[in-house]
């Protein structure tokens, strides 16, 4: 069993912490999420990535405060720095891989927030001693959360939408026709998870399409008009890619903790109808 908890309290638990206590993280949790990076190195397509944990200083503190995805970070004790090859499928990796380190950190009871940005030439960059092929698309701030959200937490909060998601009917579909819970059968819960996972500005672009009479999920993008062109502009990475890796992620765990055995691909089935509005990523190819 990867954590101590299921993976579906976990998701469920997860929240993006902005406001922290000076509360020192405790050695022996400092080293179990250490060991848990350095070995949480591939992604589903193959790319590597890897990720260092570190103290926050008073200079890393301070370069929060040009983040725009999710606003200020107050206080936090530490930092997963995470970087990736500059390889195709590179950001559904890193977003799978640094999900699951933000879940391993959840199930040791620590804050994250995911916080996506431009890092290229920062002092995170520096700290991991990124390499010129490597690219370093997010970080996360860890500590212990305040007992209470703070007034500018609760408005980014808000503002965001981050207590709500969207229902089923708008996320997973069975051809161009929603998805019921039980035409999913064993992969409800799979699916539940991906519909409760973050996401930048919770747009929740995942696309999710079941083949009929057959345990075979295509996941596509939903995208937002002008919002690659925009990250592209100010630099930042294509956040909408991490997003679809983090889906990955919460899909893959929760079939598995529940004996769904299968496997990615990359084949688009080209099924036409509402996929030609969509970015086709993988496909699930259920095995049991």
């Amino acid at each position: 069993m990867l954590f101590h908890k299921p993976v579906a309290d976990i998701i469920r638990q997860r929240k993006s912490i902005r406001s922290y206590t000076d509360e020192p993280i405790e050695e022996e949790k400092r080293e179990a999420l250490k060991k848990f990076l350095s070995t949480n190195t591939t992604g589903p397509f193959g790319t590597k990535s890897r990720f260092v944990f570190i103290t926050a200083n008073a200079q890393d503190k301070e370069s929060l405060k040009g983040l725009i995805t999710y606003g200020m970070i107050k206080n936090p004790m530490g930092f997963i720095i995470g970087a990736v090859e500059n390889t195709p499928h590179n950001l559904e990796d890193f977003g799978y891989l640094m999900e699951k380190n933000i879940l391993m950190a959840t199930d040791l009871e620590l804050g994250t927030c995911w916080l996506g940005g431009t890092f290229s030439s920062s002092r995170y960059a520096q700290k991991i001693n990124l390499n010129k092929n490597e690219v370093l698309p997010a970080v996360t701030p860890v500590g212990y959360a305040v007992s209470k959200m703070k007034v500018m937490d609760s408005v980014i909060r808000g503002a965001s939408g981050a207590d709500n998601r969207k229902p089923w009917n708008q996320l997973f579909f069975s051809n161009d026709k929603p998805l019921s819970t039980e035409e999913a059968g064993d992969y409800a819960t799979p699916l539940e998870m991906v519909r409760l996972a973050p996401s930048a500005n919770n747009f929740q672009p995942w696309r999710i399409i079941k083949e009929p009479n057959a345990d075979i999920y295509h996941f596509y993008i939903k995208r937002k008009p002008a919002l690659k062109q925009l990250q592209k502009f100010v630099g930042k990475s294509d956040l909408q890619r991490l997003d679809i890796g983090i889906a990955m992620c919460h899909f893959e765990l929760a079939a598995d903790e529940h004996g769904l055995k299968g496997t990615w691909k990359v084949h688009d089935p080209r099924l036409g109808g509402m996929t030609g509005k969509l970015d086709y990523t993988a496909s699930w190819i259920g095995s049991h």
